[in-house]
């Protein structure tokens, strides 16, 4: 421990800014707010201690050899959350400042999540959110690894803390000629002779289409596989084929959404936090999104 404290903790410091900089020592050394002569002695420090190649000379260019790039990655978060575990005992830590690393599913980029942002941003204008949209496994992962404090995430993340707030119900989406764009609602059967527009196989969404169909006795025919909501409703728009998709408050002009028959065409919207430390300015925002989006 007296190691770790005494000698490592700021050569390893020096290490992952090296590594977010791509190696350029000038840039490094300035974030961290130390002379370069500093950062260069503590890499090399490092170095002599671990017995351990981390540079490579390259000219005028230095890189990271593997084993310093896969140190960083293992570092970084355990300097993060001790960062924050000592600003949080000490009260160093200013809960309206600071950064957080948000993510959000692409289904809902428009409508209430934006909004919520927009109204934080207001309300905490010193706290800078750094957002990330992907489907619901990615930002699980992202939230495991340690690049993501905070994320809504559709479905539940399994091996993370979450709360649930909120459901999405899944609609089908037809064009406005379409047929049955005239009916208030429609069976998943009556979709069984239509071209599907849907995710590909990783996607949970995906997932669902072809559960639900399976149940309803057929095998979707899926003709296109696109990972954006907003290109499938343009291709849906165009009349290449019908979608299992979110409800969306702002359904783009020329597209019908109807309900399914049945209680179980739905996904839970939940909040999940990444590190087991939160910094203050996530707990605000968490706090924020728990008191709206409930």
């Amino acid at each position: 421990m007296n190691q770790w404290t005494n000698r490592l903790a700021p050569q390893l410091r020096a290490l992952v800014e090296l590594a977010v900089h791509d190696g350029h020592m000038t840039q490094a050394a300035a974030a961290l707010g130390v002379p370069q002569s500093s950062m260069s002695r503590r890499i090399h420090a490092l170095q002599e201690e671990l017995h351990v190649p981390l540079l490579i000379h390259d000219g005028r260019v230095v890189r990271l050899t593997t084993a310093a790039q896969r140190l960083a990655r293992q570092v970084r978060e355990p300097l993060r959350e001790l960062d924050q575990a000592i600003d949080d005992v000490t009260g160093e830590a200013d809960p309206d400042q600071g950064t957080v690393r948000f993510g959000f599913p692409l289904t809902m980029g428009s409508g209430r999540v934006p909004d919520l942002l927009a109204a934080f941003r207001h309300q905490y204008p010193g706290i800078k959110v750094l957002l990330k949209q992907a489907h619901g496994s990615a930002l699980s992962a992202d939230l495991l690894a340690g690049d993501l404090d905070l994320a809504v995430v559709i479905p539940a993340p399994e091996r993370l803390r979450h709360v649930r707030v909120g459901t999405q119900q899944i609609r089908a989406v037809v064009p406005d000629d379409h047929p049955l764009a005239a009916l208030k609602h429609v069976r998943l059967a009556d979709l069984k002779n239509e071209t599907v527009i849907a995710n590909p196989p990783s996607y949970n969404l995906r997932q669902l289409t072809e559960a639900w169909c399976q149940e309803a006795g057929f095998t979707p025919d899926i003709a296109f596989e696109v990972t954006e909501f907003a290109t499938i409703r343009e291709l849906v728009n165009r009349g290449l084929g019908i979608a299992l998709l979110p409800h969306d408050e702002r359904l783009p002009p020329g597209l019908t959404e109807l309900p399914l028959l049945g209680s179980r065409y739905h996904r839970d919207i939940t909040l999940a936090w990444g590190a087991t430390t939160e910094a203050p300015s996530t707990r605000r925002l968490s706090s924020f999104l728990l008191r709206h989006l409930n």
